[in-house]
């Protein structure tokens, strides 16, 4: 899919940066986030976030998985075998 820089008003000034992740088969305009955070606390704020909001209902449910000053937040509609290899794709990022 196609990847580009969010606007700054998505956790703007916690965040280092951020890129918006469309993935075509999950429907127009549909992905998830990758995030840089300033500190581990900022990650934790916004991964508690879309927890929350997750529990509010399915229709907001997503995938999270935080690993230092990352996140990665990901379409609840993604099957959670996908969302594996986005996880791991990242770790193993991080590892380099």
């Amino acid at each position: 899919g196609e990847v580009s820089d969010l606007p700054n008003k998505e956790y703007g000034d916690i965040r280092k940066e951020g890129k918006r992740i469309l993935v075509p088969s999950l429907g127009e305009d549909a992905g998830g986030r990758l995030f840089e955070f300033k500190s581990e606390k900022d990650l934790e704020t916004a991964k508690s976030y879309y927890v929350e909001l997750g529990k509010s209902g399915p229709l907001f449910y997503s995938h999270t998985h935080g690993n230092g000053t990352f996140l990665l937040q990901m379409n609840g509609d993604m099957e959670d075998a996908e969302f594996e290899k986005f996880k791991t794709a990242m770790d193993n990022a991080l590892k380099e």
